[in-house]
């Protein structure tokens, strides 16, 4: 029997999963290739192991960074890319780089250093979800770290102002959204009918710009631009997470849910009930004992899918 492999990330609201772009990808290619991950949600990125999230734990094995998590799970027979030719491999890569280069600085400017956003987003968000004292201090030292990966990608003064580079990545990101929704097209995922790595890390990226709900929202409103990239979202959390566009459960589930919880209950009162009826037979004088025939009720439970193993 393998081994449990559990995965330690942020959680999620405004109907995403999580809001990290980095556990959404990992947990995005866990639900495409079918891996069985025991999904964590923490509340303090020091409490994970080697202080980094997403972080996988499978035995006595600790992977962290999405890549190396991702390779894991292939060589555990869980690939979602095994259709996939060597060019379409070679392609996949070369999209991975592009949207760690253009699109993640914005990304991060977006969640980290804007201003409004972070005031009253962001930090709120996260600070609600730490325990005190944390609370006081981690957002801060996250939003410090975001801003230093941002100039250390983009350049930071000298030579270059903060403005001229927030500037120029929101000019890289839109150009690179402009390239993913020309590739992507009108088919359902970037390679056809089935979802692979270029779609886990695309699906990450994307979702948290699409669905958060920030004030400032420039790249939001360019990606509304783009129906076939939020149509592209929105079919993962549907199909994926089992979630709606507005972040629920789809009705016809909860429904299904709420009747098998009905039916539980009732058979449990006629459990019950047929009992009462037993004992009081039996202790009866003017009654003769006699012999009843014990229903045995079982309440069936749902089935379950590789599809249901992940908390949101």
């Amino acid at each position: 029997m393998a081994a449990p492999m559990e995965l330690s990330c942020w959680g999620g609201d405004w109907g995403l999963p999580s809001l990290h772009p980095e556990s959404l990808t990992v947990m995005a290619y866990a639900k495409f290739s079918g891996a069985p991950l025991i999904v964590n949600t923490i509340s303090n990125s020091w409490r994970a192991p080697k202080g980094e999230v997403p972080v996988l734990i499978s035995e006595d094995i600790v992977i962290s960074q999405p890549a190396k998590i991702l390779n894991f799970l292939r060589k555990q027979k869980y690939n979602a890319d095994y259709e996939l030719s060597a060019k379409q491999g070679a392609d996949t890569l070369a999209y991975i780089a592009l949207l760690e280069e253009k699109l993640l600085p914005a990304l991060l400017h977006t969640f980290w250093v804007e201003a409004e956003n972070y005031c009253s987003v962001t930090k709120p968000w996260f600070a609600s979800r730490i325990p005190f004292p944390l609370s006081l201090y981690l957002p801060g030292k996250m939003s410090r770290e975001a801003l230093n990966r941002i100039l250390l990608t983009r350049g930071g003064p000298p030579p270059y102002s903060l403005t001229e580079v927030e500037a120029q990545i929101y000019r890289d990101a839109k150009e690179c959204l402009n390239l993913l929704s020309k590739r992507l097209g009108t088919s359902q995922f970037f390679f056809g009918h089935t979802p692979t790595t270029l779609d886990a890390f695309v699906f990450g990226f994307l979702a948290p710009i699409y669905k958060v709900c920030f004030p400032r929202v420039q790249l939001q409103e360019h990606m509304k631009q783009l129906p076939n990239l939020c149509r592209f979202c929105d079919d993962i959390l549907t199909c994926y997470f089992r979630l709606t566009v507005s972040g629920h459960s789809p009705a016809g589930q909860d429904t299904a849910d709420a009747n098998l919880q009905k039916l539980t209950q009732l058979v449990n009162k006629e459990s019950n009930l047929i009992e009462k009826m037993d004992d009081n037979l039996r202790k009866s004088p003017q009654h003769p004992p006699r012999k009843l025939t014990t229903l045995k009720l079982a309440a069936g439970g749902e089935e379950s899918s590789p599809l249901n193993r992940l908390s949101p």
